[in-house]
């Protein structure tokens, strides 16, 4: 009879990791969306768009039943959080889920969604969640930077993002992520063009995370929190290279495909 419940118990926990997973994968996948045409738009000549999660939001808040839409959003990445500390705790998915590194990279990235959920809830309440990442990325640099040895850990903050970007970048080239999904199943055609959603979004992802970190170990380098950038702002420096603003539109249209991929991580991730 024990056995009988603490089973049922271990099912009814696993069907609501699986359910936060798949709300937290789908709502990812719209912002990523979202800011993927903001920053494509930026691209193309309009500069007034705030290509992050700010823009995203204000996107959505402009539509009918738009506060409903961000409240959604607010929730889908508490969900996001509650699966990736679930992760930590118990192990992922996958063959080397329940490796300690593993186990502290959903550590991190629940911290990461609980930050963005509070961000995004209290916009949601109008409460101050408006500020643009760039100006978030500033304030916390120059706090940062006033701490001793501050500069330090703004630097190693810039390395660990940059490191996490080359991570992203090298496993999304060798697919890695289909040891966490069910795909095998899936028509030849259907399955490749997930893994080329997985490819192509992961690089640009990975692009951006470099890119950031590499301008925030910058920024405490010249000891100036004026030059940290959040995304928006990341997004359009790739504009400013000799490539121009096509470069942009590579990376903006990368992190749109990526928007898409989370929706099929969202489909047939393992959990």
């Amino acid at each position: 009879m024990e056995a009988s419940i603490d089973g049922r118990g271990a099912r009814g926990t696993h069907a609501a990791v699986a359910v936060a997973a798949k709300c937290g994968l789908a709502t990812r996948g719209v912002l990523y969306v979202l800011v993927g045409l903001l920053a494509l738009q930026v691209a193309f000549g309009d500069t007034e768009k705030e290509a992050d999660r700010t823009g995203a939001l204000s996107e959505l808040a402009s539509h009918p039943y738009g506060r409903v839409l961000v409240w959604v959003v607010g929730i889908g990445l508490v969900a996001m959080a509650l699966w990736r500390l679930s992760e930590a705790i118990f192990g992922a998915a996958g063959p080397h889920g329940r490796k300690l590194t593993k186990r502290g990279a959903s550590a991190v990235r629940a911290v990461f969604y609980v930050v963005a959920a509070f961000s995004v809830l209290s916009f949601a309440a109008g409460k101050g969640g408006g500020r643009s990442s760039d100006e978030q990325s500033r304030d916390v640099t120059a706090q940062a930077l006033g701490v001793p040895a501050g500069q330090w850990l703004v630097a190693l903050a810039g390395i660990g993002i940059a490191i996490g970007g080359i991570v992203i970048f090298v496993s999304a080239t060798r697919l890695t992520f289909r040891e966490e999904m069910d795909i095998g199943h899936l028509p030849e055609r259907v399955r490749q063009g997930v893994e080329a959603l997985g490819v192509i979004g992961g690089i640009a992802l990975g692009a951006v995370f470099t890119a950031a970190g590499g301008i925030l170990v910058y920024a405490a380098v010249s000891y100036d929190p004026g030059k940290a950038k959040g995304l928006d702002d990341t997004l359009r420096s790739f504009a400013q290279t000799p490539v121009g603003p096509w470069l942009l539109v590579v990376v903006a249209t990368g992190l749109l495909l990526f928007g898409v991929f989370s929706w099929a991580l969202a489909a047939w991730q393992q959990v």
